[in-house]
């Protein structure tokens, strides 16, 4: 099977070297050099352009940053610009794992089935760890029977593989979960920092919380406290995790689906402020983690 993956970024470029592992043919094409020379390290093979990627390509796998660009990809820009899914022969898959607006996700699949091609939105959750083990959770947005054409290639890059519902409704999921995770790790850091005010050792307090009615993934398992977990942002200085800006854009995303509907997400929306401060301060690019720094006790 012949596989385009468009976007190689912290977690693109291990889902992809994944899919090489697991025997597929798989090119790549991102903006970044570094990048394409890793996934060719890897065994993939890489391309000048997106378009390039995609010539002869029965899957092709996104993984970009906003929905501005996923419609660029496959819609095409202003001025008559082309999508690659003008190229793309009936009976090719689409498997998008981009975070976007359910809207978003919904038009590309409508201009996808026009095509007679199969498309799928399927964001993960798991971070870089799960991304480089294989173990992402994948929420898939879809019919059942493209769920199945799609699942041979999910199942390398991951464990759970779950059906949301239709077109649009593992989005809905992913800035679900996505706001929950920004509350949680708000909270967290807010917890530790009180205690390390009050003289606690963080990695005791983490072990107390973790065993205790607190404990969470982001606990256990991306502690945000540097010192506390070895092979997690906060253990490099915040690098290579998932950008404060990618947190923020994710928990817009929350707030603007509870704004349609008219839902109350109080603690979204502040969780929301919280990040616009953080990035504003400069933060944009570290690991959302990050936000640590924000509840630090002023002593002086």
């Amino acid at each position: 099977m012949k596989i385009a993956f468009i976007g190689l970024g912290n977690m693109g470029l291990p889902m992809a070297k994944n899919l090489v592992k697991a025997g597929f043919s798989v090119t790549g094409f991102d903006l970044s050099g570094a990048a394409l020379q890793a996934l060719e390290a890897a065994g993939g093979k890489t391309a000048d352009s997106a378009a390039q990627a995609v010539q002869d390509a029965q899957v092709v796998l996104s993984m970009l940053p906003a929905a501005a660009h996923v419609k660029s990809l496959y819609l095409g820009g202003g001025q008559g610009g082309q999508g690659v899914l003008a190229q793309l022969a009936p009976g090719a898959l689409i498997i998008d794992s981009s975070t976007i607006s359910a809207s978003a996700a919904r038009e590309v699949a409508e201009a996808a089935k026009a095509r007679g091609v199969d498309m799928v939105d399927a964001p993960v959750s798991g971070g870089t760890v799960a991304a480089d083990a294989g173990t992402l959770t994948f929420m898939v947005g879809g019919d059942s029977v493209q769920l199945e054409r799609a699942r041979a290639v999910l199942e390398k890059m991951g464990k759970n593989i779950f059906h949301a519902g239709s077109h649009g409704a593992g989005q809905t999921a992913k800035v679900c979960n996505n706001m929950l995770l920004g509350i949680i790790m708000s909270g967290t850091c807010e917890a530790l920092q009180l205690g390390i005010a009050n003289g606690l050792d963080p990695k005791v307090l983490s072990e107390i919380i973790g065993k205790s009615s607190g404990a969470s993934w982001v606990v256990n398992s991306y502690n945000p406290c540097p010192g506390t977990l070895e092979n997690v942002p906060s253990a490099r200085s915040y690098s290579g995790g998932f950008a404060t800006d990618l947190m923020l854009k994710d928990l817009g995303l929350a707030v603007e689906a509870a704004t349609d509907i008219r839902a109350s997400v109080p603690l979204g929306g502040l969780a929301r402020n919280l990040y616009a401060l953080h990035s504003a301060s400069g933060n944009g690019k570290l690991d959302f983690g990050s936000i640590f720094n924000m509840f630090a006790a002023n002593k002086s």
